[in-house]
């Protein structure tokens, strides 16, 4: 046992400073290389760094790494939580239709708005931007506010699972009648958002959205013994004394919340809280939620500036999508762990 935690406690030591060290990458690294001594000289404010530096790290680069670390922290913790919660491996933040539901408060701003009302949100500026966020935040808020009254009335895992992803599929109907009687460019506008970004906030909302996302991954840890007592299924753990309609509301909302905000500020970021818990689990080999929450909150912003880092990495004119970079990423991760596992499994 003492080993085991040994173990998971350098596990966690490495992946800290891989995290650093992938913050530093994602400050040097892009179209215009910047030297660490002048990133110093600009963090530590002395004035000794070019006003050009200057701008494109305060508010370019340092924005897009603190949103990425959010979001992937975010996702990760919330890919665990919901993997645990319907004991199924490709169960992920988006499994209840709440990222969805932020889809379609997206398409009626954008798409709805164009077509019916004869003007565009998105021409309207920063104000477009935020009526497209408080819509998504609005479209993933009512999609939670059902599950989670499905889940007190109606209870079971399993109910609650397939009622969101109908309510998915629902969802996904409407945007795309949306998407059919919009103009051509107000559905290309849609497209873009669907494809998910970490460079959408400026430096103010940048730092207020890592706030909400990091301080509650990590406040996550206050949920694994329920986890672990759900690992062991719904009549055992009911019989050690768990409430079990209360933990289900309270994992539900947690990660439901975490998803929202990230589908609001970035978009609907595919693949990384599918394959980050997967990740978390082989790496720790344990089956305490603690310890698995913790790492799945740093490999989740390990792997998001990784994929930040691969979107504008030089030699490419634009920067890419980064739901393209995640599924590249994810996937052969999903694919190798199945393969370690059964591996494994055929030495056992």
């Amino acid at each position: 046992m003492i080993n085991n935690i040994g173990r998971i406690t350098l596990m966690l030591i490495l992946t800290v400073l891989l995290l650093l060290g992938l913050i530093a990458l994602n400050l040097v690294l892009g179209s215009i290389h910047i030297p660490l001594s002048e990133i110093k000289s600009i963090l530590l404010g002395d004035g000794s760094s070019t006003i050009i530096y200057e701008n494109i790290i305060l508010k370019t680069r340092l924005p897009q790494t603190v949103v990425a670390m959010g979001a992937g922290m975010a996702l990760g913790v919330a890919g665990l939580l919901m993997q645990t919660l319907f004991r199924n491996p490709l169960a992920g933040p988006s499994v209840l239709g709440i990222s969805s539901g932020s889809s379609l408060g997206v398409a009626f701003v954008m798409l709805f708005s164009g077509t019916f009302l004869g003007f565009s949100f998105t021409s309207l500026g920063v104000w477009g931007d935020f009526a497209v966020i408080f819509s998504s935040m609005i479209g993933a808020g009512g999609v939670l506010l059902l599950i989670l009254f499905i889940s007190h009335r109606i209870g079971g895992t399993l109910s609650v699972l397939i009622i969101g992803v109908m309510i998915g599929y629902l969802s996904s109907s409407l945007v795309s009648l949306l998407k059919f009687y919009s103009p051509e460019e107000d559905v290309h506008n849609y497209v873009i958002w669907g494809l998910g970004s970490f460079s959408r906030l400026s430096p103010a909302r940048a730092w207020m959205f890592s706030l909400i996302t990091i301080i509650p991954s990590l406040l996550a840890v206050f949920l694994s013994k329920p986890l672990n007592l759900l690992a062991l299924g719904d009549r055992y753990a009911a019989n050690l004394g768990l409430r079990i309609k209360r933990a289900r509301l309270l994992i539900i909302t947690c990660a439901g919340f975490l998803t929202a905000v990230v589908t609001s500020f970035c978009g609907p970021i595919i693949f990384m809280g599918v394959a980050v818990p997967h990740l978390a689990k082989l790496l720790s080999r344990t089956s305490n939620h603690f310890f698995l929450i913790l790492n799945a909150s740093l490999l989740g912003a390990v792997t998001a500036l990784l994929c930040n880092l691969l979107a504008r990495l030089p030699g490419f004119e634009q920067e890419l999508p980064i739901n393209s970079v995640t599924a590249f990423i994810g996937a052969p991760v999903v694919i190798w762990v199945i393969w370690k596992r059964r591996q494994e499994n055929r030495l056992e």
